[in-house]
């Protein structure tokens, strides 16, 4: 079945049951700030290396329900040491640097393009993305940002430069947050975010919660 083609001068998205098993949705259109509000209302989100955009809505997807957060004794014991600083939307700028620059394993660049950290300093302008940082005697360790849309955040990308920084961040983060979210999205697995128990639900059941949720 062919991809969905967005034309730029079109808000618009094909509905979600036409994506591929993979969960590739749609190319093309733009990273303003209404489409990619629209996107993550609609379960969607944009994960590209080099143009045009794809737009994503996996099924199943991975989530985190805040009151299933799992923190394990020795990752209690880190945080009770108090030898990180965890603080929440301080420094949004040096975080998404961070996410785009730390080498990552398997990968031979970056998904956080150059057009893709301008949209997302223009949502949290907007107020509608957040970070989450991590420092260690003052200097920035680790950390996260997301979209935070009513009671559902939209993780994006996290970084560490010690152990257990991201981790820190996270943890503290939900636990903060855990009264004023119903459920963050975690988009893809993986082995981190599932031993804090992340866990998959369907693409309906997300989609459900988000339109409920989302505001």
């Amino acid at each position: 079945m062919p991809l969905f083609y967005i034309p730029e001068d079109e808000l618009v998205f094909p509905p979600l049951s036409g994506a591929e098993p993979d969960g590739l949705l749609a190319i093309g259109g733009d990273l303003s700030t209404e489409r990619l509000l629209l996107a993550y209302r609609s379960g969607i989100f944009p994960w590209y290396s080099r143009k045009p955009i794809l737009w994503w809505a996996p099924d199943p997807r991975f989530v985190l329900f805040p009151k299933e957060l799992r923190v394990s004794h020795s990752m209690r014991q880190v945080l009770r040491k108090g030898q990180f600083q965890i603080s929440v939307n301080t420094d949004f700028e040096s975080v998404i640097n961070q996410c785009r620059a730390i080498p990552r394993s398997g990968q031979d660049g970056t998904w956080i393009t150059k057009d893709m950290m301008e949209a997302y300093l223009r949502l949290h302008k907007a107020g509608y993305a957040l970070s989450v940082e991590c420092r260690q005697q003052g200097a920035l360790v680790g950390g996260l940002y997301g979209v935070k849309l009513g009671r559902c955040f939209f993780g994006e990308s996290m970084f560490s430069k010690v152990s257990n920084a991201s981790k820190a961040a996270f943890i503290t983060f939900v636990e903060q947050y855990r009264q004023e979210l119903e459920i963050i999205d975690c988009q893809v697995h993986t082995h981190h975010l599932a031993s804090l128990g992340a866990r998959f639900i369907s693409r309906v059941s997300f989609v459900d919660m988000v339109q409920r949720y989302a505001g």
